[in-house]
């Protein structure tokens, strides 16, 4: 009770504030001191109760709540510690700029979930089950053999279920409208009992530069993040749903991620990078099994020049390059091509831009020829020794918090105006 009175007390004060753009210096700085105390106040309550409340929110663990679920019942359980839909929907018309940025409360209750060991391990396992959207369209898609959906398609082909990622206006940039149909496609290409191995693969663009070409992915939609499109929760559950079932398959609902004696329903994915993987695009590569590139496509994580955190990569690139080349790819806008030395770190095998479909098939055909049951027990074998979930649940206790602030930093807007040219393009 007190400490909800006290959050009303600083909404009610920051409610008198004119509105962030209009804000004087001293103003700004009010507004800045509230949220700091209030917050403050909120690190102190969940520090204390979490538990509690992670249990109340989930039936003592027995409910799956994926992330926006939980952060909105959380809102409804403890009036003040998050934004309700209706606070964050305010801000989402807003651009970046101008928005007050209450959904860092989401970060520093997520940050909090995480660092409690039970409350993280069944967050993340919530995540790792499939969309229920999944589970209603797979009957479909296993009598059909393919399904078209607005930011992805799902087909098989042999032995082999090919995923395409959609976003042609915007080289398959990921955004609110894309990631959660990739999901969706990758689980039914997981839960395809027809096919062995999974291929992950970009659109053919509609710009000019490359119409007609396929590309990889973009990364994030920029454009959309500069004028307030990307809600925060959606970096969250992008790298604990659809980039983590990638590395970790589907799980079970009676069974937590990397439990031994059921395991999880997972088969090896190909990633095939056309023209660049930029961002996260960078990132799903860092999650698959194989990764087939053109000979003159590139790698780049221009995390500095965006201002936020490249998702798992901080994690897992180091694992691959080493940890001064991923400081420097990180911190410093490092580009690998492909066909390099460093690339080939990344890069399982190179083929020429124009015989890509030919050097798909023989890859399949390699992963298949002898079944692919010790690929998968490879996997996870791989898996548990690299990067157990454990060690991935206190990753991202750290990554929701940090992303948080950096998602509404002053340095993301002047990082998107000044490399991005973002305020003279149209969303």
């Amino acid at each position: 009770a007190t400490f909800g009175k006290s959050w009303q007390q600083g909404s009610a004060l920051l409610s008198t504030l004119p509105k962030k753009p209009a804000r004087n210096a001293a103003q700004a700085r009010a507004a800045a001191l509230i949220q700091r105390t209030d917050r403050t106040a909120r690190d102190a309550f969940l520090t204390a109760h979490t538990e509690t409340l992670y249990r109340a929110l989930t039936k003592d663990f027995n409910a799956f709540l994926r992330v926006a679920d939980f952060v909105y019942a959380a809102a409804r359980e403890v009036p003040g510690l998050v934004p309700t839909r209706e606070q964050v929907a305010r801000e989402s018309a807003l651009v970046q700029r101008d928005k007050d940025g209450v959904e860092i409360d989401q970060g520093i209750l997520l940050s909090h979930v995480f660092d409690h060991p039970a409350a993280g391990a069944h967050l993340c396992h919530a995540m790792l089950l499939p969309r229920q959207e999944s589970l209603e369209l797979l009957p479909r898609f296993a009598e059909r053999g393919r399904l078209e959906l607005a930011g992805a398609s799902v087909e098989r082909r042999g032995k082999a279920a090919y995923v395409t990622m959609r976003n042609p206006r915007f080289l398959n940039a990921e955004d609110p409208g894309t990631i959660p149909d990739q999901e969706t496609a990758i689980d039914l290409a997981t839960l395809d009992t027809e096919s062995d191995i999974a291929v992950l693969r970009g659109d053919k663009a509609e710009k000019p530069k490359y119409r007609g070409r396929h590309v990889f992915s973009a990364g994030i939609n920029l454009t959309h993040l500069y004028y307030g499109k990307i809600p925060f929760v959606w970096y969250i559950e992008r790298d604990l749903g659809m980039v983590n079932k990638l590395l970790r398959g589907l799980s079970r609902p009676e069974s937590p991620p990397d439990v031994v004696p059921v395991g999880s329903i997972e088969k090896p994915w190909i990633a095939v990078v056309e023209e660049f993987a930029i961002g996260g695009g960078c990132q799903i590569l860092l999650a698959v099994d194989y990764v087939l590139a053109a000979h003159n496509a590139y790698m780049t994580l221009p995390a500095r020049k965006e201002g936020i955190i490249p998702g798992l990569a901080n994690l897992r690139l180091p694992r691959f390059v080493g940890d001064r080349i991923a400081r420097q790819a990180i911190m410093y806008g490092r580009r690998l091509d492909c066909d390099t030395p460093e690339g080939r770190l990344i890069c399982d095998e190179i083929a020429p831009a124009d015989e890509m479909d030919a050097a798909i098939a023989r890859v399949v055909e390699n992963f298949t020829s002898s079944g692919v049951v010790s690929a998968v027990g490879n996997r996870r074998a791989v898996r548990i020794g690299q990067e157990p979930i454990d060690l991935f649940r206190r990753y991202m206790a750290v990554y929701t918090r940090e992303q948080a602030y950096c998602h509404f930093s002053p340095a993301l807007i002047s990082n998107l105006e000044r490399h991005w040219n973002a305020h003279q393009r149209v969303a």
